[in-house]
């Protein structure tokens, strides 16, 4: 059997990654995924406005339990596809030789934020909805500019994030079945 092709999903937070590939599992026979933020990594950026300005260095994140997994499951037979919730596209080097395809969900900032405040501050306050934006706008967005000026150009389909789920992913499988 063919060694399984690795599919990297990455967008912004909030921009659909993780919905789009539990759909695609549903989808893709012998799929299994990973998800970046299943994973607690050694160099982890705590604070993104700084590391921005820092210059953005996709390598200060030490990835070696995702590539780990991602060759153990190319390993296993069983497996056809390996979908990964992964944020960087190209851009880490150690992940970077491992991914066959990547694709960037292109969702605006705003539809982006509104998801994310309805996923995250269900329970919160008007206060501190308030708050969190004040963040977001001070420090935060500049970290959202920086996959839109990074990730995107080095990913090498991007999707209209604007469209219904369904409409994704069938791109997506569109993608998969005629190009990989």
């Amino acid at each position: 059997m063919k060694k399984a092709v690795v599919i990297a999903v990455s967008g912004v937070t909030a921009g659909g990654k993780t919905t789009t590939i539990n759909e695609l599992k549903l989808k893709f026979k012998n799929a299994k995924s990973l998800h970046f933020d299943d994973y607690d990594f050694e160099g982890e950026v705590d604070n993104f406005h700084q590391w921005v300005i820092d210059g953005a260095n996709y390598n200060v994140w030490k990835l070696e339990p995702l590539k780990k997994d991602i060759l153990k499951l190319k390993e296993d037979n069983e497996v056809q596809y390996i979908l990964l919730d992964y944020p960087f596209a190209y851009k880490n080097d150690l992940i970077k030789p491992l991914i066959d395809c990547a694709i960037f969900i292109d969702t605006p900032l705003d539809i982006a934020m509104a998801r994310r405040v309805l996923r995250d501050m269900s329970n919160a306050t008007g206060h501190e909805i308030r708050e969190e934006m004040s963040v977001y706008l001070k420090y935060a967005r500049i970290a959202y500019e920086e996959m839109l000026n990074t990730i995107l150009p080095n990913s090498d389909y991007v999707i209209n994030g604007n469209m219904d789920l369904d409409k994704i992913v069938n791109q997506i499988v569109n993608i998969v079945k005629t190009k990989l």
